[in-house]
């Protein structure tokens, strides 16, 4: 059912180009979302260290907020030339706090960014290892999952609270279900192919900007009548 659904959500909003960059002037092909930095179709990026500096620290940022902010915050990174990891390590926690302040929790996220970026400094090789993000304070699950996806290139499927709301309507997991049991139910069911779990990821996230809010359905979900159990 998964590869199906897969392939409804593919032919009805088209690649997604995630993860996006605000140092890239592609724009969003759905318009849901931040205007720029997308690359639907290219799965090249990224293509240097920078950017994938770049997407890690964007994703510590969507903790909690919506992508908008996080844009905001990365553009003004960018204009202090902090969105590599030796400008990073440059800049004062002091405007750390002020350049990312509208993306929320600035006092914890720059604690986090910062350690962060000292775990990126000194890996030995790439990609890192799950662990050795987890590790870091401030980075859990979906996050480590979505740096090694979108930014090392390693095909582990992230799961976020919008595809928990989707696979809970469909009557295809439970309210409890742990994180990576619903990990598992994705990599046990669909081919281990990184343009797949990149494209179903943001397919699902794109799907429930759509027609889930605030953990209900704010109109009937096509998904359901094609694919639920309830």
């Amino acid at each position: 059912m998964l590869k199906d659904i897969y392939t409804w959500l593919l032919d009805n909003y088209g690649p997604q180009g995630w993860w996006p960059l605000v140092t890239y002037k592609g724009t969003n092909p759905t318009k849901t979302g931040a205007l720029k930095g997308y690359h639907p179709g290219d799965y090249s990026f990224p293509h240097n260290d920078s950017e994938r500096f770049e997407i890690c620290i964007g994703a510590i940022l969507t903790q909690n907020t919506t992508w908008l902010q996080v844009e905001k915050a990365l553009v003004n990174l960018k204009r202090m030339n902090a969105l590599n990891v030796k400008g990073m390590k440059k800049l004062s926690v002091g405007k750390l706090k002020e350049a990312i302040k509208c993306a929320g929790y600035y006092n914890q996220k720059s604690k986090y960014i910062k350690e962060f970026s000292t775990l990126f400094s000194n890996l030995e090789k790439f990609p890192p290892t799950r662990a050795e993000l987890l590790s870091v304070n401030g980075i859990g699950e979906e996050t480590a999952d979505s740096m090694l996806l979108y930014a090392f290139g390693v095909p582990t499927f992230v799961i976020d609270a919008y595809t928990r709301r989707i696979l809970l309507n469909l009557g295809l997991i439970t309210a409890d279900a742990k994180y990576e049991d619903i990990k598992a139910l994705f990599e046990n069911n669909i081919d281990n192919d990184l343009i797949i779990y990149q494209e179903f990821h943001a397919l699902l996230v794109e799907h429930a900007k759509r027609y889930y809010n605030n953990k209900n359905v704010t109109k009937k979900c096509p998904l359901s009548t094609k694919f639920g159990k309830n």
